[in-house]
Protein backbone atom coordinates (compact mmCIF):
# COMPACT_ATOMS: atom_id res chain seq x y z
CA UNK A 1 0.00 0.00 0.00
CA UNK A 2 1.45 3.69 -0.76
CA UNK A 3 2.93 5.85 1.88
CA UNK A 4 3.45 9.18 1.68
CA UNK A 5 6.62 9.59 2.92
CA UNK A 6 8.03 12.98 3.96
CA UNK A 7 12.20 12.92 4.08
CA UNK A 8 14.83 15.92 4.81
CA UNK A 9 17.93 16.38 6.19
CA UNK A 10 18.13 18.81 8.79
CA UNK A 11 20.95 20.65 11.21
CA UNK A 12 20.58 20.62 14.96
CA UNK A 13 19.26 23.79 14.78
CA UNK A 14 16.63 23.09 12.85
CA UNK A 15 17.51 24.21 8.95
CA UNK A 16 17.25 21.92 5.66
CA UNK A 17 20.00 24.47 3.82
CA UNK A 18 22.61 27.22 5.30
CA UNK A 19 22.27 30.58 4.35
CA UNK A 20 21.75 31.59 0.73
CA UNK A 21 20.97 28.21 -1.02
CA UNK A 22 20.12 28.39 -4.80
CA UNK A 23 21.64 26.83 -7.65
CA UNK A 24 25.21 27.86 -7.50
CA UNK A 25 25.44 26.75 -4.36
CA UNK A 26 23.07 24.14 -3.69
CA UNK A 27 22.26 23.59 0.02
CA UNK A 28 24.08 27.16 1.31
CA UNK A 29 26.89 28.10 2.75
CA UNK A 30 28.19 25.19 5.28
CA UNK A 31 25.03 23.02 4.08
CA UNK A 32 27.08 19.89 2.49
CA UNK A 33 27.08 19.30 6.44
CA UNK A 34 23.79 18.05 5.97
CA UNK A 35 24.27 15.39 3.37
CA UNK A 36 27.71 13.59 4.70
CA UNK A 37 25.49 10.18 5.91
CA UNK A 38 24.27 10.33 1.70
CA UNK A 39 27.23 11.23 0.18
CA UNK A 40 30.12 9.34 2.42
CA UNK A 41 27.61 6.93 3.93
CA UNK A 42 28.95 4.53 6.75
CA UNK A 43 26.96 0.67 7.01
CA UNK A 44 24.04 2.18 8.84
CA UNK A 45 23.72 5.43 6.33
CA UNK A 46 23.98 2.92 3.23
CA UNK A 47 21.03 0.63 4.49
CA UNK A 48 18.89 3.45 5.16
CA UNK A 49 19.42 4.72 1.48
CA UNK A 50 18.79 1.67 -0.19
CA UNK A 51 16.09 0.63 1.74
CA UNK A 52 14.48 4.15 1.10
CA UNK A 53 15.41 4.47 -2.89
CA UNK A 54 13.87 0.73 -3.11
CA UNK A 55 10.42 1.34 -1.80
CA UNK A 56 10.21 4.79 -3.68
CA UNK A 57 7.71 5.06 -6.63
CA UNK A 58 7.48 8.52 -7.24
CA UNK A 59 9.36 11.67 -5.84
CA UNK A 60 7.74 15.49 -5.50
CA UNK A 61 10.24 18.32 -4.46
CA UNK A 62 9.41 22.04 -4.59
CA UNK A 63 10.89 24.55 -7.33
CA UNK A 64 13.45 25.51 -5.25
CA UNK A 65 14.66 22.40 -5.11
CA UNK A 66 14.17 21.51 -8.14
CA UNK A 67 16.06 24.80 -9.56
CA UNK A 68 19.04 23.13 -7.50
CA UNK A 69 18.81 19.50 -8.69
CA UNK A 70 18.34 20.57 -12.51
CA UNK A 71 21.52 23.36 -12.30
CA UNK A 72 24.55 22.08 -14.55
CA UNK A 73 26.20 20.85 -11.31
CA UNK A 74 22.71 19.18 -9.68
CA UNK A 75 21.94 15.33 -10.62
CA UNK A 76 23.48 13.36 -13.13
CA UNK A 77 23.99 9.82 -14.36
CA UNK A 78 26.20 9.56 -11.27
CA UNK A 79 24.51 11.45 -8.66
CA UNK A 80 20.93 11.51 -8.27
CA UNK A 81 18.14 10.72 -5.99
CA UNK A 82 19.75 8.15 -3.53
CA UNK A 83 22.81 10.03 -3.87
CA UNK A 84 25.80 7.78 -5.69
CA UNK A 85 22.69 5.21 -6.53
CA UNK A 86 21.48 7.56 -8.91
CA UNK A 87 17.95 6.16 -9.20
CA UNK A 88 15.74 7.49 -11.22
CA UNK A 89 12.00 7.49 -10.29
CA UNK A 90 9.66 10.04 -11.89
CA UNK A 91 9.74 13.50 -10.14
CA UNK A 92 6.71 15.61 -9.79
CA UNK A 93 7.74 19.12 -9.53
CA UNK A 94 4.87 21.52 -7.50
CA UNK A 95 5.50 24.76 -8.74
CA UNK A 96 3.52 27.82 -10.45
CA UNK A 97 5.66 28.44 -13.20
CA UNK A 98 7.58 25.63 -15.02
CA UNK A 99 10.38 26.54 -16.33
CA UNK A 100 10.96 27.13 -20.56
CA UNK A 101 14.01 25.02 -20.72
CA UNK A 102 14.76 21.73 -18.11
CA UNK A 103 18.03 19.76 -18.20
CA UNK A 104 15.95 16.57 -16.59
CA UNK A 105 13.16 16.42 -18.76
CA UNK A 106 12.73 13.22 -19.35
CA UNK A 107 11.87 12.64 -15.36
CA UNK A 108 10.39 15.73 -14.33
CA UNK A 109 6.62 16.60 -14.46
CA UNK A 110 4.93 20.05 -13.34
CA UNK A 111 2.17 20.12 -11.46
CA UNK A 112 1.05 23.80 -11.26
CA UNK A 113 -2.30 23.23 -9.12
CA UNK A 114 -0.78 22.90 -5.43
CA UNK A 115 0.52 19.85 -3.40
CA UNK A 116 -2.50 17.94 -2.59
CA UNK A 117 -2.73 17.66 -6.58
CA UNK A 118 0.84 16.57 -6.52
CA UNK A 119 0.51 14.33 -3.85
CA UNK A 120 -2.83 12.33 -5.57
CA UNK A 121 -0.76 12.09 -8.76
CA UNK A 122 1.63 10.75 -7.06
CA UNK A 123 -0.41 8.19 -5.27
CA UNK A 124 -2.16 7.01 -8.68
CA UNK A 125 1.52 6.98 -10.28
CA UNK A 126 3.59 4.78 -7.15
CA UNK A 127 2.07 1.41 -8.01
CA UNK A 128 1.69 0.61 -4.27
CA UNK A 129 5.17 2.00 -3.75
CA UNK A 130 6.01 5.14 -1.50
CA UNK A 131 5.33 8.40 -2.22
CA UNK A 132 8.57 10.51 -0.91
CA UNK A 133 8.57 14.95 -0.34
CA UNK A 134 11.92 15.07 -0.65
CA UNK A 135 11.96 18.99 0.10
CA UNK A 136 12.89 21.46 -0.07
CA UNK A 137 11.62 22.51 3.91
CA UNK A 138 8.50 24.31 2.76
CA UNK A 139 7.06 22.02 0.51
CA UNK A 140 7.58 19.38 3.08
CA UNK A 141 6.01 21.64 6.12
CA UNK A 142 2.95 22.67 3.73
CA UNK A 143 2.08 18.78 3.28
CA UNK A 144 2.63 17.84 6.83
CA UNK A 145 0.07 20.80 7.41
CA UNK A 146 -2.23 19.95 4.84
CA UNK A 147 -2.58 16.07 6.52
CA UNK A 148 -0.94 14.77 3.28
CA UNK A 149 1.87 12.92 4.89
CA UNK A 150 1.74 9.56 6.38
CA UNK A 151 5.47 9.69 7.63
CA UNK A 152 8.08 11.70 8.38
CA UNK A 153 11.66 10.60 7.96
CA UNK A 154 14.69 12.98 9.63
CA UNK A 155 18.19 12.75 8.55
CA UNK A 156 19.65 14.65 11.59
CA UNK A 157 22.42 15.62 10.74
CA UNK A 158 25.48 17.21 13.31
CA UNK A 159 25.77 20.18 11.98
CA UNK A 160 24.52 23.82 13.32
CA UNK A 161 24.17 25.89 10.72
CA UNK A 162 23.11 29.29 12.33
CA UNK A 163 20.32 30.27 9.22
CA UNK A 164 19.26 29.14 6.15
CA UNK A 165 15.83 27.82 5.49
CA UNK A 166 14.02 26.49 8.60
CA UNK A 167 11.86 23.56 8.10
CA UNK A 168 9.62 24.02 11.21
CA UNK A 169 9.24 27.75 11.07
CA UNK A 170 5.71 28.53 11.63
CA UNK A 171 4.34 25.36 12.00
CA UNK A 172 1.03 24.79 13.37
CA UNK A 173 1.91 22.46 17.31
CA UNK A 174 1.49 18.79 16.39
CA UNK A 175 2.44 15.58 18.09
CA UNK A 176 4.05 12.78 16.35
CA UNK A 177 4.77 9.55 17.04
CA UNK A 178 8.26 7.93 17.04
CA UNK A 179 8.26 4.76 15.59
CA UNK A 180 11.98 4.20 14.22
CA UNK A 181 15.61 5.24 15.04
CA UNK A 182 18.76 4.25 13.88
CA UNK A 183 22.10 6.21 14.81
CA UNK A 184 24.84 6.22 12.74
CA UNK A 185 28.43 7.72 12.50
CA UNK A 186 26.93 10.80 10.06
CA UNK A 187 23.19 11.41 11.20
CA UNK A 188 20.75 9.93 13.38
CA UNK A 189 17.77 8.83 11.44
CA UNK A 190 14.03 9.19 12.81
CA UNK A 191 10.49 8.47 11.69
CA UNK A 192 7.78 9.25 12.82
CA UNK A 193 4.23 8.57 11.97
CA UNK A 194 2.19 11.51 11.44
CA UNK A 195 -1.46 11.26 12.55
Amino acid sequence: MTKVVADISVSLDGFVTGPEPGPEQGLGRGGEGLHIWALQPDGIDRVVLEESVAATGVVIMGRRLFDVVDAPDGWSAEMGYGADLAAEPPVLVVTRNPPETVRLADRMTFVVDGIASAVAKGVAMAEGRDVVIMGGGETVRTAIEAGLVDELRLHLSPVLLGGGIPLFDGAAPRTLRQIHVRPSGHATHLTYRVD
